[in-house]
């Protein structure tokens, strides 16, 4: 079975998107909206002039690395980037997630393909998000053609500016057909709700694992910038079947933005509780022993919009079982999605 990690490692989120969709704006929003977690940012500004970074420094202070005059999958390479990742991921640093903002000329390709290089121990890659500008999307697609083939690779994809298009809905019906698989976010100024991305740190400091409580402390949705939202609240005593439970991901809405939380997979790995992190269609499980003495329990939060909150419940309690023995290949679809596991035995 795999062996769990004794500390969380720093998710590190690509944000990209053409000249003027709103990234910085979009970074500050987050940055102001953190509920505490501490943002690292890595910061490419394409000319002489770092405005982009000037704009987060106020913010960030030492936590931002700032890279001008260039676009980032052109000026460096892997190595090069490890150095960057290695500086914010230091554990004098504190920072909880690391965001990359690339210069509106980058390749996205390119990026997430160095993020996914990295030999830094301390990260993991945390999903690519793409920013469109609705009001100048027609004009910036039929000058850059690739932005179809950006949006098919976006795990999560944020529709800036909406209040500005002509036809707002044409324009989401639009996007979600380019975008495949990947939620899409409306949103004006930038303002998305960070549990899109990251978890958000409880503003209280609690010692040892999070509580189911502290999952859902920050889905006071009446507090939110988007009313739109739902969310749904997933407890189950039993352990769930894996195979159920990939079923369950693999055919998840559009409309989900977001899963987090923890799944207790029973015999199948009797050691270890998994720590479950979607955005979008990019999901990745992370396996942590089980607290000593401590209840077990399947402990999950989803986040979306338009979504069937009932109709889901029941998938979830429908992946519920109570089969004392576990079959080796029954993991075999989690495990592709445990960082650095995917040649381990079952």
């Amino acid at each position: 079975m795999v062996p769990s990690s004794t500390s969380q490692q720093i998710p590190v989120v690509v944000l990209a998107g053409f000249l003027g969709s709103g990234k910085t704006t979009l970074l500050n929003h987050l940055l102001h909206r953190s509920g505490g977690s501490r943002i690292g940012a890595i910061v490419n500004d394409f000319g002489a002039i770092e405005i982009d970074a000037m704009a987060v420094a106020g913010a960030l202070g030492d936590s931002t690395v700032s890279l001008g005059n260039g676009c980032l999958c052109c000026a460096v390479d892997a190595s090069e980037l490890d150095l960057y990742l290695e500086r914010l991921a230091a554990p004098s640093a504190g920072i909880d997630v690391i965001v990359i903002e690339a210069s509106g000329l980058a390749e996205p390709q390119e990026l997430v393909r160095m993020v996914l290089a990295s030999e830094h121990p301390g990260i993991v890659y945390g999903g690519l998000v793409e920013v469109v500008d609705a009001a100048e999307f027609d004009d910036t697609r039929a000058k850059h053609p690739e932005i179809d083939r950006h949006l098919a690779l976006a795990d999560l994809v944020v529709v800036n500016k909406l209040d500005r298009a002509a036809d707002p809905e044409r324009l989401l019906t639009l996007v979600r057909e380019l975008a495949g698989r990947a939620s899409v976010v409306p949103a004006t100024y930038g303002r998305i709700d960070p549990e899109f991305l990251f978890d958000c740190r409880p503003s209280e400091e609690r010692v040892g694992q999070l509580s189911f409580d502290d999952l859902h402390e920050h889905d006071d949705h009446d507090g939110h910038l988007h009313t739109g939202y739902d969310s749904v609240s997933f407890v189950a005593e039993r352990p769930l079947d894996p195979r159920s439970l990939m079923s369950f991901l693999d055919s998840r809405p559009e409309g989900l933005y977001r899963i987090k939380g923890y799944v207790d997979f029973g015999p199948h790995d009797a050691l270890n509780r998994y720590s479950v992190h979607a955005v979008g269609r990019f999901l990745r499980f992370y396996p942590e022993p089980w607290a000593a003495n401590g209840e077990r329990l399947t402990q999950l939060v989803l986040i979306g919009s338009g979504i069937d909150a009932t109709a889901l419940a029941k998938e979830l309690q429908a992946c519920e079982s109570d089969a004392p023995h576990a079959d080796e290949p029954g993991m075999w679809g989690v495990l592709r999605y445990v960082q650095g596991a995917a040649d381990e035995p079952a």
